[in-house]
């Protein structure tokens, strides 16, 4: 009966998943998979609950349920039912539809918002059947709100560990992929044939390498393998899209592992084509770990961490390459680095669709670097009370921390920031720039206008 229970969990020789779902999963009670009902989250709870009581099935799915197999704290909680969309927004009166490609619906719950997702028909998961969903050229979904049953709406999920569904009434986690022991094998495998739902969505292999710096699981060769002759099909993917991903990997606390997973398996040209420049420099490559590495500690403290800030680490060595190339060809300092600024960024946004309500917060930190080197009169006490200060101030340090300036100006920041009024006049250094020229007092008009020694009344 044991060995007859552990083959039904960790299968057999044939791969878990190939072919169609079994209409009757693999159900692991609580004593099987750990999983108490106590770990999910109120609103995901409510809103099971309240379906439930309307006559239908709901479960908690994906990524939480995966997440508590593996003693993660979740992200997000998201729901799966049978009720149609439209179903689910009469149920819930603050709700909404959104979507045009998914049609899914945000329940709000406080300031909680959980996504609530209808089961969806899986579609040709294994490239031997016409598919009815509409596609372009390359075999991308255009559109996906066919309706089915959970094994088909299991079948349509992208890899095994993410097809796995939390009953929270009675406690119990269906699985119709064997996603619990690809979790315990660490092991990261596609639903189907791997470069059918690529084409299906190119977004899934940007999402595999995520997800393995992520969770440090092993992409399985058969999933890999298409990846090479495939990568080029973000290319028709919207920048709207790969910006999302980009953000979601790089703001997942496993950065600087999720960029170099992404360049080993050759998707960074979709993404961050960048990286090969940066990268491939010393200073460069130094500079971004730093600043990566500084976000991924970030998040794991539970400090607020910005997706502009890391753009602006991202972005820094072009607009200082292209800074010295500008001040080359003849321009002062300070107007050539915002013409950097402007002509990287612009470059950029057409490759990554990086939003232009970011542009401020980056450019305020780059523009913020030169007066770092100031250190005498009233300019460092200006510098402190600017709004941007503080991440002006963690961008020079990783400065710092690269080599790209020297450790005792960061130093000095660190002491004069926190130092009382009389050391901070203490710490100012000896003024010996060139000293500004004063404006020549204009005359009043009535007085210009006046002959010499003519008195005016």
């Amino acid at each position: 009966m044991i060995r007859r229970f552990i083959k039904r969990v960790f299968g057999d020789s044939k791969s878990p998943s190939s072919g169609k779902p079994n209409d009757n999963p693999l159900i692991l009670p609580r004593s099987k998979h750990g999983i108490k009902r106590a770990l999910i989250d109120s609103c995901a709870l409510k809103t099971c609950e309240t379906l439930a009581d309307a006559g239908f099935n709901a479960f908690v799915v994906g990524g939480a349920v995966r997440d508590l197999l593996l003693d993660k704290k979740p992200k997000d909680f998201d729901v799966a039912t049978d009720a149609t969309p439209e179903e689910v927004r009469r149920l819930f009166r603050r709700s909404r539809i959104i979507g045009r490609r998914f049609k899914i619906v945000h329940v709000m719950c406080g300031r909680d918002t959980i996504e609530v997702t209808t089961f969806r028909a899986g579609g040709n998961i294994n490239g031997e059947e016409e598919d009815e969903r509409p596609t372009d050229e390359t075999g991308r979904i255009l559109e996906d709100n066919i309706f089915g049953n959970m094994a088909e709406d299991a079948a349509r999920r992208d890899f095994t560990v993410n097809a796995l569904y939390y009953d929270p009434l009675r406690e119990e986690v269906h699985d119709y992929f064997n996603g619990v022991a690809d979790c315990k094998k660490k092991i990261l495998r596609m639903i189907g044939d791997p470069a059918t739902r690529f084409r299906e969505d190119p977004v899934r292999m940007l999402r595999a390498a995520r997800f393995a710096a992520k969770l440090d699981f092993h992409i399985d060769p058969a999933t890999r393998k298409p990846v090479a002759e495939l990568a080029g099909l973000l290319d028709n993917v919207p920048r709207a899209r790969i910006f999302d991903e980009a953000v979601k990997l790089l703001m997942s606390g496993h950065a600087v592992r999720g960029v170099h997973q992404l360049r080993a398996e050759g998707l960074h040209h979709g993404m961050l084509p960048l990286l090969d420049t940066i990268l491939d420099d010393e200073q460069g490559k130094r500079f971004i770990e730093a600043g990566l590495k500084n976000t991924d500690q970030r998040i794991h403290e539970d400090k607020p961490a910005s997706p502009g800030f890391l753009f602006a680490c991202l972005l820094w060595p072009q607009v200082q390459r292209r800074w010295k190339e500008i001040q080359a060809e003849g321009e002062k300092p300070i107007p050539a680095l915002f013409i950097a600024m402007d002509e990287v960024l612009e470059t950029q946004r057409g490759l990554l669709a990086i939003p232009r309500r970011l542009d401020g917060m980056i450019k305020e930190v780059w523009a913020l670097q030169p007066r770092f080197e100031h250190r005498s009169g009233s300019r460092p006490f200006r510098l402190l009370e600017h709004p941007r200060f503080r991440a002006g101030y963690d961008f020079l340090l990783i400065r710092a921390e690269s080599g790209e300036v020297a450790h005792e100006l960061g130093d000095w920041w660190t002491e004069f920031q926190d130092a009382d009024e009389e050391s901070r006049k203490a710490m100012l250094q000896a003024d010996t720039g060139p000293k500004p020229k004063r404006r020549r007092r204009r005359k009043p008009k009535s007085e210009a206008a006046a002959s010499p020694g003519e008195e005016i009344t």
